[in-house]
């Protein structure tokens, strides 16, 4: 090669993994339209008590903020052992969880604990889609099962994710983006049969029909089940970002192998117990969305759509020729919701009822024709 053809130019493209070239980051669209019903917000505002307290508490606070966190999050861990005995009725301590920036940091760590490339994750589609990327990131191999027609999970389906021979089995429950509960029953039959780490999601746990028992209720008999919690859905704190694993103290200490240091910041931490302390008035908005859901899935079925069996904020429903068409339409409309799920389906979160009305509305005239 002579001078002045390219010699010693260095190339444009960066030098990252392979497999990470062509992808797509995930993301909702963030467009700023009167009606946001696309990523299963709570659509209610923190009281303007909580903000109040919220306020008090960062202030007392800020004036230690050139130390370090509690690494260990020790407070904020005693408090969610005090709501869950309460909204789940199972006595846990403090040993059995750990918070995290959001339930996917909780997932990423478990995937670099458990995971890694000689180990194999098997999850039921369609399910959330960043379980596929918490293993691409940890080089572990993922692996899915087909649901039933209608979204359940029942004992054949297990048994085929069981052939798969898998090191972790993943269920979400409710389930996004369908909103399926996984009954007591199919849980107990997965926990005796599968020797491996079993991770349940309740990410929307909150929203299930009252009387539904968390998988919590599972973890004495069952020293490698994790279940996975966010604050994000319920307490309307999805701009806190808080989630957290509760499983066996073995594993909670474990966990402590891949979290970065002070991973989870003062303000996060105090923020958090502030939510907890308001937690009675939080959910009784969940009250409120439960019974929005499901007159909306009424309303839904009634008009002529099919509408997945919901046990969580959001509803999928359909089936629709064109699901861009109509979603850019609703968009045109000031009504952003989700186009996730199988071919022809769009997802809805549970908004205000004034936001209800006015996606029903949006709804009608742009299916007018189809």
């Amino acid at each position: 090669m002579t001078p002045g053809d390219g010699a010693g130019k260095k190339s444009t493209e960066l030098p990252i993994r392979a497999d990470l070239v062509g992808r797509s980051p995930y993301g909702a669209p963030q467009l700023d339209v009167p009606v946001r019903l696309n990523t299963n917000e709570n659509p209610f505002d923190p009281s303007p008590e909580l903000v109040s307290e919220l306020s008090r508490v960062i202030s007392q606070v800020g004036a230690n903020l050139n130390r370090y966190p509690d690494r260990e999050a020790k407070l904020l861990r005693a408090d969610l052992a005090s709501y869950l005995a309460t909204e789940s009725q199972v006595k846990v301590t403090a040993e059995n969880i750990w918070p995290a920036n959001g339930s996917n940091e909780v997932m990423q760590q478990l995937l670099q604990l458990f995971g890694g490339p000689d180990k194999k994750l098997v999850t039921f589609d369609p399910t959330y889609s960043m379980y596929e990327d918490y293993c691409r990131n940890t080089f572990t191999k993922y692996e899915t099962v087909s649901r039933k027609p209608d979204y359940e999970i029942d004992l054949q389906v297990i048994d085929q994710a069981l052939a798969l021979q898998p090191d972790i089995i993943v269920l979400t429950s409710p389930n996004n983006p369908t909103g399926t509960v996984v009954g007591q029953s199919e849980i107990e039959y997965l926990l005796e049969n599968f020797p491996g780490v079993v991770i349940i999601d309740e990410a929307y746990a909150e929203f299930r029909a009252i009387g539904t028992p968390s998988a919590i209720a599972n973890l004495k008999k069952h020293p490698l089940l994790i279940v996975t919690r966010t604050m994000s859905k319920a307490f309307s704190y999805a701009g806190a970002r808080i989630g957290y694993a509760i499983a066996d103290p073995k594993v909670i200490d474990a966990m402590q192998l891949v979290r970065l240091p002070y991973h989870l910041s003062t303000l996060t931490q105090e923020a958090a117990r502030v939510a907890l302390r308001f937690s009675a008035e939080l959910l009784s908005q969940v009250d409120l969305i439960r019974t929005q859901r499901d007159e909306l899935t009424k309303w839904l079925t009634d008009s002529g759509f099919e509408v997945a069996t919901s046990g969580a904020n959001f509803l999928l429903f359909g089936t629709f020729s064109d699901r861009n068409l109509i979603w850019e339409k609703l968009v045109e409309q000031g009504v952003l919701i989700r186009q996730t799920g199988p071919a022809g389906w769009l997802r809805v979160s549970i908004g205000t009822p004034a936001e209800n009305s006015l996606f029903k509305s949006a709804l009608l005239k742009v299916t007018s024709n189809e």
